[in-house]
């Protein structure tokens, strides 16, 4: 089924850096975690850089569709590109994560009577570097974790999505998000994070972008740095981090 959210073809413009040696990324091993990255991409649209170990150029692709069962994905180049044989390194950036993965195929054939679209099996690992200095924890799936503040007398309800020793993720429809702008503060935010666990804290947006979901429409990413960081806020920080690994390990 098409996705009219998705983003159009990518550009060189769009083009993404593999990750740099010396940095300290973490690997992704666990099928889903690999299913899940890929189909958010081919649901937006994202752009994905493919550099060819045989070639200098680098080559620009979307994912077409994710099969889970097979742990197979489409590649879908742009119009007349062409994917050399042998290994290449696919980059782009999944929210606020680069993400990396390194595939062979001896051709690389595309599907019949459709040049642009190529098979490929899911990699085996990827290697993710936050751009956050602190590692990202999604919340739970089936649970609602919301921040609500006040701003110039407004008030504001958001989903969250991740949370970190740093700071927070949070999204919402474009008309939710007016007067959110990068660099507003934000005081005495109140984050629920599931049963009887509630923080208050002040935060600062460092990031806002807006993409399309293919399930929720039109969507404004906000990412949150805390400020005003007193001993017993960290310490609340911190339980509830080792509650979210401890739920990612079960």
């Amino acid at each position: 089924m098409p996705n009219d959210f998705r983003k159009g073809p990518p550009r060189l413009a769009d083009a993404v850096e593999p990750i740099a040696s010396g940095s300290k990324p973490h690997e992704m091993v666990e099928p889903e975690d690999i299913a899940d990255a890929l189909a958010i991409l081919a649901e937006n649209g994202d752009a994905i850089s493919i550099y060819p170990s045989s070639s200098t150029e680098v080559v620009m692709a979307r994912i077409a569709s994710v099969d889970r069962e097979r742990f197979r994905f489409v590649i879908q180049l742009n119009e007349g590109n062409y994917l050399p044989p042998g290994d290449a390194t696919f980059v782009t950036w999944l929210r606020s994560a680069k993400l990396q993965f390194k595939l062979h195929d001896p051709h690389w054939n595309s599907l019949a009577e459709q040049p642009t679209l190529i098979p490929a099996e899911f990699p085996d690992k990827c290697t993710v570097l936050n751009r956050r200095a602190a590692a990202r924890l999604e919340t739970p799936l089936g649970t609602y974790h919301t921040a609500s503040f006040v701003l110039n007398g407004k008030p504001y309800e958001m989903q969250l999505y991740d949370f970190s020793a740093g700071g927070i993720g949070m999204r919402c429809a474009p008309r939710d998000a007016v007067g959110l702008h990068v660099g507003r503060k934000l005081q005495r935010v109140r984050l629920e994070m599931g049963p009887q666990r509630v923080i208050i804290c002040d935060l600062e947006i460092r990031l806002s972008r807006h993409y399309r979901s293919f399930l929720l429409g039109e969507q404004v990413q906000i990412g949150c740095q805390f400020t005003n960081m007193a001993p017993h806020l960290r310490a609340e920080i911190d339980q509830v981090l080792e509650q979210l690994n401890g739920n990612r390990r079960r």
